[in-house]
């Protein structure tokens, strides 16, 4: 009768999930030998565990993860909020649901939009029972990221921020735009020109890194030219260029939005590159890679940072470290078609 009841129950309630208390019913037993066979404990005969395992395979029973794990008050939970629009950020988002599959843990994304701002998504996936927050360039103070650090592991991605009841992993921006500034100069440009990133969190150190970078090479005319992190900042500091005199003869951006905005304009007003001007990203990301862009840029290593990034909260998840942890990863110089020896008049003057 239990048997027929079993497959009774899979016939008439296909969209339903099998339950715990199918398998018992199908067998005969009570659902606490059923939880004893499932979950490998001793106690239950050898033929008693050959027949609820058979049924479990009959019935299709999965054991319901996320109930098991609240029972135990875990959820293996890793809240991370995006900014979706921002294609470095997205791909960074993707890198960390492979590092944390890894690693047994499961990721919750929350979109930050204009009308979801950055500390709302975090309320919200901390309402979903997350046990640790990766934050992906976050754009909160640091108070608010101390606050954050002393409810959950908190660790900030992608940017440059002491650790203070978190832990930070980035890279070395200032380095990356180091190897940039190198490049171009190794091609034989002197006439450099850095549209930043603004007040967003990482462009101090992109932009120190640049004027660093031009005082060792003597360039005495590399300057600064106040932008942005998306296409249309790049467009108008790509307009401000043209307006002027003479172009410079390579522009090193704030990211790769900004570069794909300048390119775009260039395109747009006749300017070819790289021959009459080079262009240079910063992420690495997906359209930078795209052939009909050919974005020369600096690599953040998403991957390595998504990796370390989980690794640091699952350390405090699962292990007893608690004192603030900071890895700085080396960026890499990825060359493509946007870079090339400057104009001949730039090169004989």
């Amino acid at each position: 009768m239990s048997r027929v009841r079993g497959v009774v129950l899979s016939v008439a309630n296909p969209g339903r999930r099998p339950r715990l208390e199918d398998v018992a019913a199908d067998v005969g037993v009570s659902t606490a030998s059923v939880s004893l066979v499932l979950r490998g404990v001793a106690g239950p005969s050898a033929e008693t565990r050959e027949r609820v395992l058979a049924a479990a395979t009959r019935l299709g029973y999965r054991p319901d993860r996320t109930a098991s794990l609240l029972a135990r008050r875990r959820t293996h939970l890793l809240g991370v909020p995006v900014v979706l629009r921002d294609a470095f950020r997205a791909e960074l988002a993707e890198e960390v649901q492979v590092a944390a599959d890894e690693r047994g843990y499961s990721v919750a994304l929350g979109a930050v939009t204009a009308v979801h701002e950055e500390d709302r998504v975090v309320e919200t996936l901390l309402d979903l029972r997350c046990e640790a927050l990766l934050l992906l360039s976050p754009e909160l103070g640091t108070d608010a990221l101390a606050e954050l650090g002393g409810r959950v592991p908190v660790v900030v991605v992608g940017r440059h921020v002491e650790p203070a009841g978190f832990d930070v992993v980035r890279v070395a921006d200032d380095e990356g735009v180091g190897q940039a500034v190198d490049h171009l100069v190794g091609l034989g440009h002197r006439d450099l020109v850095h549209v930043d990133g603004a007040g967003a969190p990482m462009a101090a150190d992109r932009r120190s890194g640049f004027l660093a970078a031009t005082r060792r090479h003597g360039l005495a005319t590399a300057r600064v030219l106040p932008g942005g992190y998306d296409e249309a900042a790049g467009a108008a500091a790509a307009r401000a260029l043209l307006d002027e005199p003479v172009l410079p003869t390579a522009v090193l951006a704030a990211n790769d939005r900004s570069a794909i905005g300048l390119l775009d304009v260039f395109l747009r007003a006749g300017v070819r590159v790289p021959s009459e001007v080079s262009v240079v990203g910063y992420d690495d990301s997906a359209l930078a890679r795209l052939a009909h862009i050919d974005l020369t840029t600096v690599s953040q290593e998403a991957g390595a940072q998504a990796v370390h990034a989980v690794e640091a909260a699952v350390e405090r998840l699962d292990g007893d470290r608690t004192a603030p942890r900071e890895v700085v990863l080396s960026p890499r110089l990825v060359v493509r078609g946007t870079t090339g020896p400057p104009r001949q008049a730039d090169r004989d003057g």
